[in-house]
């Protein structure tokens, strides 16, 4: 059990950040590179769990090897994407319905 210590510390620290604290899985699997923590979290959650500009997901990936090192053991983490993620958006007309979408020879110059 206290071989976990990273797997309970990160769950600890994720239950506390989202609204949807039932819904935080964690898998840990070693091998010879390591201890891999894979985090999956409820979609609504995922801004929570990245931060702006992925801060506070380099913020607990931090943490975690930090934990691992107290461990000997080197720790990462992987956040794993909902099903679906990374949905991409169609891009936009910018320009207002008024406006007209012909050639250059509609300007009047």
């Amino acid at each position: 059990m206290a071989k976990e210590q990273d797997k309970e510390f990160l769950e600890f620290l994720i239950k506390s950040l989202v609204d949807h604290p039932d819904e935080v899985k964690i898998d840990r699997k070693v091998d010879e590179m390591g201890v891999l923590l894979s985090l999956t979290v409820n979609p609504e959650d995922m801004g929570q769990v990245i931060g702006k500009a992925g801060s506070t997901a380099r913020a607990i990936r931090n943490l975690v090897r930090i934990v691992g090192l107290k461990n000997h053991a080197r720790v990462n983490l992987k956040i794993e994407e909902p099903a679906g993620g990374r949905s991409v958006r169609p891009m936009r007309d910018s320009r207002p319905e008024s406006e007209p979408k012909g050639d250059l020879d509609d300007l009047n110059l």
